[in-house]
């Protein structure tokens, strides 16, 4: 079926990376590249891919993981650090 094809779901994270840049907020990227590795995943092959392309909710659910691990990397790496509030000692306005 067309979801075991990886041209598929690299197209799915490209479409998600392009939604990304269009409102922003890190919420899209971390799917992105789900897609991305699930893609990859799927291209490079094995006994694990062919059983996961055999399966529809297998792959999903493979695919939210990575977006899940992905996501977390991402907010690790690039998000707002614990504990920092934004705080104005002077008047923007003046």
């Amino acid at each position: 079926m067309w979801w075991s094809e990886w041209w598929v779901w690299m197209v799915a994270g490209l479409l998600l990376a392009i939604l990304e840049v269009l409102a922003p907020g890190w919420i899209f990227l971390g799917f992105a590249i789900g897609a991305g590795v699930t893609s990859l995943f799927l291209l490079v092959g094995g006994p694990l891919a062919a059983w996961l392309a055999s399966s529809l909710p297998a792959l999903l659910v493979f695919s939210a993981v990575l977006s899940l691990l992905a996501w977390l990397a991402l907010r690790r790496l690039l998000g707002s650090r614990a504990g920092s509030v934004k705080t104005y000692d002077e008047d923007i306005n003046g």
